[in-house]
């Protein structure tokens, strides 16, 4: 069972290095993440807040990484260009765009007083 466990994980890890090696949005998702921790280190974040951050960071990836996989997904299954195949991608970046735009909202709400301050 723990092997089974341990084989998952790396097929996992396997996928998200696939990721940041390939798909062109993850370079700009992982300069972002890097521009608001270190942000959140100059702003002296307290732990509440950080898991606010860390969590809008991690969904924001995680969506961006199940959209990926679903346009790997379509591509196999249409082969030739598709009214389905076009709006499944549209709907997957469509959520990608939700969870960044919650993502942004959470950083105004938590950095737009810190930042205020010094103004």
């Amino acid at each position: 069972m723990f092997v089974k466990f341990i084989k998952s994980v790396g097929f996992a890890l396997t996928g998200i290095k696939w990721f940041f090696k390939n798909e062109r949005n993850a370079p700009v998702h992982l300069a972002a993440a890097t521009g608001v921790i270190v942000i959140g280190v100059f702003t002296e974040l307290n732990s509440t807040e950080w898991c606010f951050i860390a969590l809008a960071i991690g969904v924001v990836l995680a969506a961006e990484i199940f959209n990926t996989a679903i346009e790997k997904t379509v591509d196999v299954i249409f082969k030739e260009q598709n009214e389905n195949a076009g709006l499944i991608k549209d709907l997957a970046a469509g959520g990608v765009l939700v969870c960044s735009l919650l993502a942004a909202a959470i950083g105004v709400i938590i950095f737009l007083p810190k930042i205020l301050i010094h103004f």
